[in-house]
């Protein structure tokens, strides 16, 4: 019983055991001073290297350019009644008052609910390695692997504004062009995906003392 319980004890750091992050080759690094893969000469490393500063920093900026991705707008119409300039919030208003409620949804979900939620969870996740938390491991690494699914559809409202520009540009109805919160926008998308890959969540089993 003992026995298995060591067996099942054992990880690749605890073996000197790396896996190569570009071709996955295992290498043995026990000895090493600056390991390198064997077959491709990519430095090697048990972890990833500065993962929580780099995760913080990206964390930090995105929740900076959050609050202007949100109040300025993220689109500009001019047209021969005026012009016009909307923020995303007020782009879901207008769709919902056009009873388009299956879209006003969708960008609601893709471009409030999913940034704010990726803020709030890595957030979550960096205070619990930081506070060697033992507090629900599992779901606490499951809850990073959503947020690797879920950060796809964190552009979605950056292609509508793209495609409805190539449209009325197209048509020549109107001059359209994106608004500097469309900007932000996309740079808190590209924060935050950055930061979800800094992030290395073997750090949440290491602060809890689990890994071996």
């Amino acid at each position: 019983m003992n026995e298995s319980l060591q067996v099942a004890a054992l990880t690749a750091r605890s073996l000197g055991v790396v896996g190569c992050p570009l071709c996955g080759l295992l290498n043995r690094t026990a000895g090493l001073g600056r390991p390198v893969c064997s077959r491709c000469a990519t430095p090697l490393a048990a972890r990833k290297p500065d993962s929580l500063s780099r995760t913080w920093a990206y964390l930090l900026a995105a929740v900076i350019l959050y609050v202007p991705a949100n109040l300025y707008p993220v689109i500009r119409t001019q047209t021969i009644a005026g012009s016009e300039a909307d923020t995303i919030l007020q782009g879901v208003v207008l769709l919902w008052r056009n009873r388009s409620w299956l879209l006003a949804g969708l960008v609601f979900f893709a471009s409030i609910m999913v940034p704010l939620t990726k803020l709030l969870a890595l957030t979550l996740l960096l205070i619990s390695v930081r506070r060697r938390s033992s507090w629900r491991l599992l779901e606490r690494a499951r809850l990073f692997r959503l947020l690797e699914w879920i950060g796809r559809w964190s552009m979605l409202d950056i292609f509508v504004v793209a495609i409805l520009v190539a449209l009325v540009q197209l048509r020549s109805l109107a001059t359209i062009e994106a608004g500097p919160g469309a900007l932000a926008f996309g740079t808190v998308v590209v924060l935050t995906m950055l930061a979800a890959q800094s992030f290395d969540p073997r750090l949440l089993w290491d602060g809890a003392g689990r890994n071996g």
